[in-house]
């Protein structure tokens, strides 16, 4: 059974689409708007200290988890270098080395998904 068009959630935008999320072209311009890792912060000095000692120092993912009705340990592999607990726009506010280690935790990437929608302006599930 085929499913009915939804609305493209860009403000002003004419587009039907058949899955949640933006049109084809918003979501290029969007991106085009975002700008490239290097662009936002995330160059060199991101890519040669900081995401590698943070992956050295937490090999396996920081979070914790909520099962049973207590915290326990997500246990996963380690793939991202996630700013923490100030996020990267904050700590550049804050005059801080953004690519110090010691501002950063080591992450699964399904965790870091889930925190980063849920607290940052423009994350993936907020308006």
């Amino acid at each position: 059974m085929a499913r009915a068009l939804k609305a493209c959630p860009t403000v002003g935008c004419p587009n039907l689409v058949a899955h949640a999320g933006r049109c084809p072209d918003c979501t290029t311009r969007a991106e085009h708007t975002r700008g490239t890792a290097h662009q936002r912060g995330y160059g060199q000095p991101h890519r040669t200290r900081f995401r590698p000692a943070v992956l050295h120092r937490d090999p396996l993912c920081t979070c914790t988890t909520t099962e049973h009705g207590h915290a326990a340990p997500c246990l996963a592999q380690s793939t991202v270098a996630d700013h923490w607990p100030h996020s990267r726009r904050e700590l550049i506010r804050l005059r801080l080395n953004a690519n110090d280690p010691q501002h950063g935790r080591g992450l699964c990437k399904p965790c870091h998904d889930k925190h980063t929608a849920q607290t940052q302006p423009g994350g993936w599930h907020t308006k």
